[in-house]
């Protein structure tokens, strides 16, 4: 598998990881900015935000992944279990799967045949058939890398201002300028979004920056409103 093949079936998470990165992150920053804090405190808010949501990001999606793989696992070898043990009852089960998608007759007992004559075939039948399991073949760890990296990648975006801003001394309208990357993010993940999903490129644009959107506002008058309690 060549590298353009391994990060398309990663793609999902690295879209969800940078969503999540680029609205939390931006989330913070607006709720800093309504509270009029100074540069340095949206830096350490913002990255304290970026690392332990990111981390905890990622390693959610790994141990999702895991369990997923070991229910799976777990639930495949009580199949095998039940043909050495439950023989006929399994092959019942055979014909009634395909008995109800409409064969009958000399060729549903050809199925049943077929299947039941190969234990691994017949195991991966009834996984898919019965129980509505399919393998997960994408690995747990590549899926928390992948949801690790795009979640800084991204989140990193609504922060760039403010961390040049303390070196550089910008004094100028920080957040707006921050606001105007974040936008550029969102469409930039909306894009791949629709890519992924395959569905309408501006729809999917249009939701991301409305999330965002959203969440920054609801971040920057809470911070205004706190910071008119407490002084």
């Amino acid at each position: 598998m060549n590298i353009s093949d391994n990060a398309h079936r990663y793609m999902g998470e690295f879209v969800f990881g940078g969503i999540d990165g680029c609205v939390t992150t931006f989330a913070v920053v607006a709720g800093a900015s309504g509270a009029h804090l100074d540069s340095s405190v949206v830096i350490i808010l913002g990255f304290a935000n970026l690392l332990a949501d990111g981390f905890s990001m990622s390693v959610g999606s790994y141990l999702s992944s895991k369990t997923e793989k070991e229910q799976y696992e777990k639930h495949r070898q009580h199949e095998y279990w039940e043909i050495e043990n439950l023989y006929e009852t399994e092959v019942e089960e055979i014909r009634a799967i395909y008995r109800e998608k409409g064969f009958e007759g000399q060729l549903l007992e050809d199925i049943v045949t077929k299947i039941t004559e190969d234990e691994d075939l017949w195991v991966d039948t009834m996984m898919k058939e019965e129980l509505e399991m399919v393998k997960e073949t994408k690995s747990p760890f590549q899926m928390g890398t992948a949801t690790f990296i795009s979640f800084i990648i991204f989140g990193m975006i609504p922060l760039s201002v403010y961390v040049i801003d303390f070196f550089l001394q910008l004094e100028s309208s920080l957040f707006m300028y921050s606001a105007i990357l974040t936008s550029i993010g969102f469409i930039i993940i909306g894009f791949l979004k629709s890519k992924f999903n395959e569905t309408s490129i501006f729809r999917s644009i249009g939701e991301t920056l409305l999330l965002g959107g959203a969440a920054a506002t609801l971040s920057y008058y809470v911070g205004g409103i706190i910071e008119q309690l407490i002084k």
